[in-house]
């Protein structure tokens, strides 16, 4: 096997996730020529994939002993240092880098997060490092403005000074040339379902459609929990509805209407609270995409709150048909019922809100 033929081999594993049989392969090929350049920055790449960074430092440094004037070792050596917390120096790395390969627009963008990342953390000169990180990224995209890594480079740039305006046209420049970049779309897809006044059904349809774009999305996976879970919590407002079908039907408020109801108007009653659910529930379910009924389901068999929710909205419509079917002959019982039912599930919909069930859940975290 060639020289070029061991490093395009170990390129291939290194693109399939084996980094350690890469290594293995380029180690093999370094103890037969110490002095391969190409090999040393080849295994410096090995080692950074599987966050070695130690070792891919000292790889390059065999690079570049025999190869001083060796571009790619440089960018190898930044993400070694990167990797050890040595910014400083993953900076120097790569300027030296761009000296080299000046059309390197990975170079530029390598070096706008690393100042990015300096002046983050309040390193001094943090405003001449974010005007360099601004700068840099900028480049890398004119340099490279098919490549949608470098426009995510300017977004982390974009990210550590809060330009949400620019993280939202970069997001949108990574989609036109990926539409199945899967942080992009995540971020993209969290902003829709996030605007005021979003209804949880189109909000559902949205995210599960992007998640069939990209499918390994944790976040989009994350975005259709918590639609369709906003689907289940809506089924108990249908609920309160048929619980003051119920209660106008007997005129629970000013107990003037005649009683107990004729058996054909409680039927009739029964029947309409039937169709609220037909119609606000049932209809609008199978209307939802694949993705969102299964989610519905997955959710209901791993959430508790989901559980509840949906609980409680059967619960509560079932007191309702109780209150019309029953012939009551006074409103003291049912009204005392119906307020009953009322004030408590309004209570659990008080409690039940993302920061309290948060809450519960770092309760549960800490106590395993």
């Amino acid at each position: 096997m060639t020289p070029e033929q061991t490093t395009e081999r170990a390129d291939a594993l290194l693109d399939l996730g084996r980094p350690d049989e890469a290594a293995a392969l380029l180690s093999a090929r370094l103890a037969e020529a110490p002095d391969d350049a190409r090999a040393w920055a080849a295994l410096a790449r090995c080692h950074n994939a599987a966050n070695r960074s130690a070792d891919a430092l000292a790889a390059t440094d065999e690079a570049l002993r025999h190869q001083p004037e060796y571009a790619l070792a440089l960018l190898y050596r930044a993400t070694a240092l990167r990797g050890l917390n040595r910014m400083p120096d993953a900076a120097d790395a790569l300027r030296s880098a761009i000296r080299l390969a000046p059309h390197s627009g990975y170079a530029h963008a390598m070096l706008g997060e690393v100042q990015s990342f300096r002046a983050l953390r309040g390193e001094e000169g943090a405003q001449e490092l974010r005007q360099e990180a601004a700068d840099c990224a900028r480049e890398a995209v004119r340099l490279s403005p098919e490549d949608p890594a470098m426009y995510m480079s300017a977004w982390k740039v974009a990210a550590t000074v809060g330009d949400e305006a620019a993280k939202d046209r970069l997001e949108k420049a990574i989609l036109r040339l990926d539409p199945g970049h899967a942080f992009a779309l995540g971020e993209q897809t969290r902003k829709a379902a996030a605007v005021p006044g979003a209804r949880a059904a189109d909000t559902a349809d949205r995210v599960a459609d992007a998640l069939a774009t990209a499918p390994q999305s944790h976040t989009m996976r994350d975005e259709l929990d918590s639609a369709s879970y906003r689907l289940l919590r809506g089924t108990r407002w249908l609920a309160l509805l048929c619980l003051l079908g119920a209660a106008l039907g007997l005129d629970l408020v000013t107990g003037e209407r005649e009683l107990p109801l004729p058996l054909g108007q409680r039927l009739w009653d029964v029947l309409l609270l039937a169709a609220v659910w037909v119609l606000g529930a049932l209809l609008r379910y199978r209307k939802r995409r694949r993705g969102v009924r299964l989610t519905v389901r997955s959710l209901l068999g791993r959430d508790g709150w989901a559980r509840l929710a949906l609980g409680q909205a059967v619960g509560v419509t079932a007191v309702a048909v109780l209150l019309l079917l029953v012939p009551w002959t006074s409103t003291g019982i049912p009204a005392t019922v119906f307020w009953i039912v009322l004030v408590t599930t309004l209570l659990t919909m008080y409690v039940d809100r993302p920061y309290t069930r948060q809450m519960f859940k770092q309760a549960r975290q800490r106590r395993r």
